[in-house]
C-alpha cells in the first residue's frame, strides 16, 4: 500500500538533503522510493486513470504542498530544491522564531471573538491572515472516495432482506450481460441461486450463478460445492460474494476438465454496479491534467 502524502513530506526533504539540497525530479523520485522499501512492483507500476505513474504523481503533489509552505523551491528549470525552512524542518528547528507548519492539508484562519467597548478598536487591529489553501491531489481523492463509496454500497446490500437481495442479484446479472435470467433460490440446490445465458464472444453459454452476502472470506470448499452442483448441467458458474475469496478458492475456480467458476468479490460487485449504473446514479465531475511538457516535445 502506498504511503499517504503527509508521510512522504519528510522523506522528500531528506532525499533532497542527501542529494546536496537540490536535484532533478527523476533523481528525487528514485531517492524517495528508497525510503519506502515496503513498496511493491505493483505499487510502482500502478497508473492513474488519466495515465502516468500514481507514485511519481503523489510525490509531485507533495512537492507542490512543500513549495506552498516555503519548504521547497525551484531555483532553475527542471530542478527541485529544499529551502532553509525545509532543511530546518528536518532537524526539528523553528525558522525565524516561528514553528514549522504542521503537515496539514488545509490551514484555515482563526475567527476572532467579538470586541467589547473596552477592547482595542477594530480599526487598530491587524487584519486576519487569509486562509492558506494547500494543493489537493484531487485525482487521488477521487480514488479514495470510490473505495469508500463501494464500501457503502456493500453495506447497503448487507442490509437488504433475502427477497430484495435475490431481486438485486437479477439486476446485477442482467447488467453484467446475462439473458433469460431465472432466480431459483431453492434450498439444497448446492448454492445455485439462479441461471441464465451469457454471450461469450460469438457463443452463448448456459451459466448458473451464486450471489451471496457474506462477510467472512469464501474458501475453496464453497467453490467446490458450487461446481459440484453445476457440473453436467451448466457450462460455467459465476460466484458473486460481497466479501473476498481465499487464495485456495481462487486456485479452485479453474480446474482442467471441470466447469470453470468465475469469482467476483465485493470490490468487483461494486465496480459492476458503478459501471453499469445498477442502483447507482452517476454525476459527472470535470478533472484537468496539466500538459505543459507536451507543448515543447516537438520544438
Amino acid at each position: 500500500m502506498m504511503p499517504k502524502q503527509q508521510e512522504i513530506e519528510v522523506p522528500l526533504l531528506a532525499a533532497l538533503e542527501k542529494l546536496g539540497g537540490k536535484a532533478r525530479p527523476q533523481d528525487v523520485y528514485a531517492a524517495v522510493t528508497k525510503s519506502f522499501p515496503e513498496l511493491t512492483e505493483a505499487d510502482l507500476a500502478e497508473q492513474l486513470q488519466s495515465g502516468g505513474s500514481k507514485w511519481t504523481n503523489r510525490i509531485q503533489w507533495v512537492r507542490q504542498t512543500l513549495v506552498e509552505r516555503g519548504e521547497m523551491e525551484s531555483p532553475m528549470h527542471g530542478i527541485w530544491a529544499a529551502t532553509a525552512k525545509g532543511l530546518a524542518r528536518l532537524r526539528g528547528n523553528p525558522v525565524g522564531g516561528q514553528p514549522v507548519a504542521p503537515p496539514l492539508q488545509v490551514a484555515t484562519s482563526t475567527v476572532a471573538p467579538p470586541f467589547s467597548a473596552s477592547q482595542t478598536p477594530a480599526s487598530q487591529v491587524a487584519p486576519m491572515p487569509q486562509a492558506q489553501i494547500l494543493p489537493i491531489n484531487f485525482e487521488e481523492t477521487v480514488d479514495d472516495y470510490l473505495t469508500a463509496f463501494k464500501a457503502k454500497l456493500l453495506q447497503k446490500l448487507h442490509d437488504l432482506d433475502p427477497n430484495k437481495f435475490e431481486e438485486f442479484a437479477g439486476h446485477l446479472l442482467r447488467g453484467y450481460g446475462f439473458q433469460k435470467v431465472k432466480i431459483t433460490g431453492k434450498a439444497g440446490d448446492g448454492g445455485i441461486d439462479g441461471h441464465g445465458e451469457l454471450k461469450v464472444g460469438l457463443a452463448v453459454v448456459k451459466a448458473a450463478f451464486q450471489c451471496k452476502r457474506w462477510r467472512d472470506q469464501v474458501g475453496s470448499k464453497e467453490v467446490q460445492a458450487f461446481r459440484g452442483a453445476i457440473q453436467g448441467q451448466f457450462e460455467q458458474g459465476y460466484f458473486f460474494a460481497t466479501s473476498t475469496f481465499s487464495k485456495a478458492a481462487q486456485a479452485e475456480s479453474i480446474k482442467i476438465g471441470a466447469a470453470p467458476v468465475i469469482l467476483f468479490d465485493g470490490d468487483q460487485i461494486g465496480q459492476i454496479m458503478i459501471e453499469k449504473g445498477i442502483g447507482v446514479k452517476r454525476r459527472p465531475v470535470e478533472l484537468y491534467d496539466d500538459q505543459i511538457e507536451e507543448l515543447f516535445e516537438s520544438s
